[in-house]
């Protein structure tokens, strides 16, 4: 075309490939047909589509989507016009939410040429802002393509009057004081998201079949470390919209199959503070045992009492060695639940930093396996250190240095060698026999 500049021969050569694009789609096996092709024509189609453009609509928020019989309005709210409340919704979507097109399903193809980029923004956005050079490249007659930019630009609009519909969602809202006046009701329409589902749908897409969390499922399966984030959505539902037409309801739906996800609805997960994993790279295992379930609770029970100053009779040492054996009883909890939880061999990991004395507490059917080729005398130490069978000892020494430390912590300062010996005695340290099960800790090793 005449009298373009590089820019616009840039616009031009966009809409020229879609359009090139759509006629070898179209006329696949009728290249002979002369009338159909004539459609094709660069001028003859912009005109068509600026025809047809009116057709459709650009939406966040479809009412189809509530109901496929619905005739009202759909609207168009920009994440960044929204309320932003702190719940999870489509106000936290950004500048990069992906729009809908609701209307005329034989129209979509007008809505696809309108999303060709060209230095890096769409077709639609330079159209809205009544870019000079895609009005040259569309039409050669300036009032010409200025009428085209104008219809292809009120893609986004929204009804002067939004109306509902008998099929959609509706609630009345008392916002008045009488229940029995019409007058004092607001109706509300819940609307569908569509963007919202969007991108949630992608996100799931990419979680269930995308490479990185391929890869890093592979990884959480062979129970092998992994730098990335995997990621699961579990319980999912699979709620089809516009049956064997998806476009019916909207472009959108259609590119996702008229699949939209509804996530499971449960409490709050509670996280296992307890996995094998959770004790890679700490130097005891009682840093997490410190936040097993209810010890928190009775470290602070004992620390309470013991700080009330109770007078030394049978009801005080009945309830403080209550308190002691329940602190004891969940260390035995604590291990059983790391050795169910956990493949034999955990504590070969190279970021494993515990004691051996907890490596053998923790992971005491590694003994069973074999020895790993070039760590066959590491291998053989660990089943040595076992058998020798002083390890639940050292397990309830520094048991008690911890129940030590964390009365300290509380306030109470008079704790020592006495109080050590006391709380190793309390200690449930269960080792496999013939490992002697002698419920002493070291002398003198408090700290």
């Amino acid at each position: 075309m005449m009298g373009l500049n590089c820019r616009g021969e840039a616009f031009r050569s966009a809409i020229a490939a879609f359009i090139e694009a759509r006629r070898e789609a179209k006329l696949k096996g009728k290249e002979d047909d002369a009338d159909a092709a004539s459609k094709y024509d660069y001028g003859t189609w912009l005109a068509d589509a600026a025809r047809r453009v009116g057709q459709i609509q650009a939406v966040t928020h479809v009412l189809k989507a509530t109901h496929p019989e619905a005739r009202g309005s759909s609207l168009h709210a920009a994440p960044a016009e929204l309320p932003q409340h702190v719940e999870i919704g489509s106000h936290l979507l950004g500048e990069e939410f992906a729009e809908d097109v609701v209307g005329n399903a034989a129209a979509l193809d007008v809505f696809k040429f309108l999303k060709i980029e060209v230095e890096g923004r769409r077709l639609l956005d330079w159209m809205q802002t009544g870019d000079s050079d895609l009005g040259h490249a569309l039409h050669p007659d300036p009032a010409m393509a200025s009428v085209w930019m104008e219809a292809f630009g009120g893609l986004v609009r929204s009804d002067p009057e939004p109306v509902s519909h008998e099929a959609a969602k509706q609630v009345y809202w008392l916002t008045g004081e009488r229940p029995s006046n019409d007058a004092d009701y607001h109706l509300l329409q819940p609307l569908f998201s569509s963007s919202l589902a969007h991108a949630v749908h992608a996100d799931i897409q990419d979680a269930r079949f995308g490479d990185d969390n391929k890869r890093a499922r592979q990884a959480f399966r062979a129970r092998e470390a992994h730098e990335a984030v995997y990621r699961d959505y579990r319980n999912l539902v699979a709620r089809k919209l516009g049956g064997t037409k998806p476009q019916n309801i909207s472009q959108l739906n259609s590119e996702r199959g008229g699949i939209n996800y509804l996530l499971a609805s449960l409490p709050p997960p509670k996280w296992d503070q307890d996995r094998f994993r959770q004790l890679l790279n700490i130097e005891t295992a009682l840093d997490r045992f410190a936040h097993f379930k209810g010890v928190r609770f009775l470290v602070r029970t004992l620390a309470d009492f013991l700080l009330s100053n109770p007078n030394p009779n049978m009801d005080t040492r009945d309830r403080r060695k209550a308190i002691e054996q329940a602190l004891g009883f969940q260390l035995q909890v604590f291990a059983a639940s790391i050795q169910a939880n956990s493949e034999p061999g955990w504590t070969r990991a190279s970021d494993c930093a515990l004691p051996l004395c907890e490596q053998l507490w923790l992971d005491p059917e590694r003994i069973e396996l074999p020895p790993r080729e070039g760590h066959e005398q590491e291998d053989d130490a660990f089943i040595a250190a076992y058998h020798r069978g002083d390890w639940p000892d050292e397990v309830a020494g520094r048991f008690a240095n911890w129940v030590n430390a964390q009365l300290r912590e509380a306030g109470l300062v008079a704790v020592g060698d006495a109080e050590y010996g006391h709380w190793a005695r309390q200690a449930i340290v269960d080792a496999a026999w013939p490992v002697p099960m002698q419920r002493r800790a070291p002398e003198g090793a408090s700290s």
